[in-house]
């Protein structure tokens, strides 16, 4: 599976440079966000966030993405803290107050930092995935946040750390929510789960969101 994904990635990443298909993607920006012209746009942009960010997308569920994008429009102060960076990270700074992302993986960190730093709402932290700095950087935040998204690695335990940083009416955002690995610990969370199935951004096949709900 791991393979086919990197061949995915890559072809997809090649197509994207032929010029009908660039053209595609830049009116692409312009449509309907959840439509499909958008989600086609966004398989040639999967790890590629310089295409991604321009496109308006997170890689997420398309039906995860409009909930939350319709929960941040009720709440123009709304604290966002992310674990795990990318696309997201800018996408979330056009519709909340603040925005604080962890990353762990250097590189990536490296690569985005430039991208989202004209977002002054937003902060881009590299914290060590080892020990407590990745996971115990929601507490160095400080406060409580309404929305928290777990995107990254070790989930289960960014996402029982997290949970008391939770505003009262806030909600997570847990990616990948189907994946056996997870089940279990989002079950015992505590939290009400909405999961959605189906039409993602940057996969061609159906993926799982969640939205979990205090």
């Amino acid at each position: 599976m791991d393979l086919a994904k990197r061949l995915y990635s890559s072809s997809a990443q090649a197509l994207a440079a032929v010029p009908v298909l660039e053209a595609f993607s830049n009116r692409a920006r312009v449509d309907n966000a959840y439509g499909w012209r958008r989600w086609s746009a966004s398989l040639l942009a999967i790890h590629q966030p310089q295409r991604m960010i321009p496109l308006d997308c997170p890689w997420w569920h398309v039906g995860a993405t409009r909930e939350v994008a319709e929960f941040l429009a009720l709440r123009p102060g709304a604290r966002v803290f992310e674990y795990g960076s990318g696309a997201s990270t800018a996408w979330l700074a056009r519709r909340a107050h603040e925005v604080i992302s962890v990353e762990h993986h250097g590189d990536w960190h490296k690569l985005l930092s430039p991208l989202v730093a004209g977002f002054t709402n937003a902060r881009l932290w590299h914290r060590e995935l080892a020990g407590e700095d990745y996971i115990g950087a929601i507490a160095e935040a400080g406060g409580q946040f309404d929305l928290i998204v777990v995107d990254g690695r070790r989930r289960i335990e960014c996402l029982e750390r997290a949970i008391p940083f939770l505003k009262p009416g806030g909600i997570v955002l847990f990616d990948d929510s189907g994946r056996k690995r997870y089940r279990a610990g989002i079950a015992r969370c505590g939290l009400r789960e909405h999961r959605y199935f189906g039409r993602s951004y940057c996969v061609p096949y159906p993926d799982f969101s969640s939205i979990l709900h205090g």
